[in-house]
């Protein structure tokens, strides 16, 4: 009993002095009971630089996002136990802020993998089925609202075109290889076995619109033809201020349509086509900064050997992850948004329902 005391009374001294080594020895010798008991998470007891640097987020930003999201004051996880809004919202973050193991998370917020695991689940639904009709269609009002803006702060930049809004691109993003049918999931380009997703991208720095997943061996046309952004164009087709239809700009591997522009593709361009060519491709690269911006942010979602979809929500987990991108370039912007010099929607505009 006393070297029960006495193991206790070190391991509160380790946690208060951040010594992990020690913490995870103390840890690994007491039963996960004891564990919980003297590690509980509170958010209140982290500065802000180590609230940006588990979760991405800062502390007071993290409580508007947690009520800007609605998340419910309690979660009731399957084994009964109940975990408070911020913290369900933080151990979300953190699975995704970086490459871990549920078991690496214990230590921060003191609940058993199991617990976290049932957290991290239900709050991965919550916010996806509340909010992933945003990046299903167009028909939001922060993005009609703003559609001849985009189009003159494009043209700003050096763009020819005078009626793009966006920029439309696929993207791979690979998994652990599949147990069974992998070569569905092959794609040939990459050498890599992925999901495929199809983003557009407005100069505002948002992902204004995210189809997938699709096998990774699809082409890019494959999933503009499931997405259904061509019937929405066709049958809401706006127009400029000259009257011409708004359009977004992709690569080479999109047809070309009047609301979907590509680059010449002649063997050997006139030079007013190489011009052309050549100042859309340096404002079009802005799709691939987001893409990147959700890897940098969440990393765990580029972590292939843990990305398994037979074992885990994948595909979710991506989707969520552009949703939480594009609360943090509402709230901290984004290098897009700061090469067209143009401010995205607050948090509170992009997540009204």
């Amino acid at each position: 009993m006393a070297k029960s005391r006495e193991e206790r009374e070190l391991l509160k001294l380790a946690i208060e002095n951040d010594d992990d080594e020690l913490v995870y020895f103390l840890i690994s010798k007491r039963p996960e009971s004891t564990f919980r008991h003297f590690t509980r998470f509170n958010i209140n007891n982290l500065t802000n630089s180590q609230c940006i640097n588990n979760f991405r987020f800062d502390k007071h930003m993290i409580f508007q996002l947690a009520n800007s999201l609605n998340l419910p004051e309690k979660i009731v996880c399957p084994n009964r136990t109940v975990v408070y809004q911020v913290d369900a919202l933080c151990m979300l973050l953190r699975r995704m802020a970086y490459p871990n193991r549920l078991s690496d998370l214990e230590s921060l917020f003191g609940r058993p993998k199991s617990t976290l695991s049932f957290a991290i689940s239900k709050t991965l639904d919550i916010i996806h089925d509340r909010f992933g009709h945003l990046l299903k269609n167009l028909n939001n009002a922060w993005f009609n609202g703003r559609l001849q803006i985009y189009a003159d702060k494009i043209n700003e930049k050096g763009a020819p075109l005078k009626n793009c809004i966006g920029f439309i691109d696929g993207t791979v993003r690979p998994i652990c290889r599949p147990t069974h049918n992998q070569r569905v999931c092959f794609n040939g380009h990459k050498r890599v076995h992925a999901l495929k997703f199809q983003s557009i991208v407005s100069p505002d720095g948002m992902i204004c619109n995210l189809y997938g997943p699709m096998e990774g061996r699809r082409h890019d046309c494959a999933l503009l033809r499931a997405s259904n952004i061509m019937e929405y164009f066709e049958t809401d087709m706006r127009r400029d201020r000259g009257g011409l239809p708004y359009c977004v700009y992709g690569d080479p591997a999109y047809p070309i349509r009047d609301y979907i522009i590509c680059p010449f593709k002649a063997a050997q361009p006139s030079p007013e086509e190489e011009i052309f060519n050549r100042r859309m491709s340096s404002v079009r690269q802005c799709v691939e900064w987001q893409f990147g911006k959700i890897i940098a942010n969440f990393a765990f979602l580029d972590f292939k050997k843990n990305l398994k979809i037979f074992l885990q929500p994948v595909a979710k987990y991506y989707i969520v992850g552009a949703l939480l991108t594009n609360c943090h370039s509402c709230l901290y912007s984004s290098q897009t948004s700061e090469y067209f010099d143009l401010e995205p929607p607050t948090l509170e505009e992009y997540l009204q329902r």
